[in-house]
């Protein structure tokens, strides 16, 4: 089993990281850090990943949200993931949201760690991960609403 937390560079997402630190020394468990990079520059600069003259890059993206989540959690993997099948119909957090899930299962995750900016002021907003994320009782659910 893992422990998976969906990493976006936020502090809330770093809180969330550090709290799977000290869940997974106690239920001697792995921890992923997942960060779901949408190809979609202004995604990114709205975000804050990227400055108003920076290139756009998904790769470089990674790079940067993995040395963020190493400094955060040094023994954590990192995992990265461009969402597929990206409907016209569906929202960028939609799309967010179904990677998470699909990861989850994937890695066979125990407790999903949810620390986003939208996730930690309730758990239901439109634009938050959190409650779309907690609906599958695959998995537990942490959200982290304090840095």
């Amino acid at each position: 089993m893992v422990l998976l937390v969906p990493f976006d560079g936020s502090a809330l997402s770093q809180a969330a990281l550090k709290r799977a630190t000290e869940f997974a020394d106690y239920r001697d468990e792995e921890i992923t850090a997942l960060s779901v990079i949408p190809d979609d520059a202004a995604y990114a600069r709205e975000h804050g990943w990227l400055d108003a003259d920076e290139a756009f890059a998904v790769e470089a993206l990674a790079d940067r949200m993995r040395e963020q989540a190493e400094s955060v959690a040094p023994t954590a993997s990192f995992r990265y993931e461009v969402p597929e099948d990206v409907s016209s119909m569906a929202s960028t957090t939609t799309d967010i949201t179904r990677t998470i899930r699909e990861v989850a299962h994937e890695e066979g995750a125990s407790i999903v760690f949810i620390g986003s900016e939208n996730a930690g002021r309730v758990s239901t907003p439109v634009c938050s991960v959190g409650s779309p994320v907690s609906e599958d009782p695959q998995y537990d659910v942490h959200i982290v609403r304090h840095p």
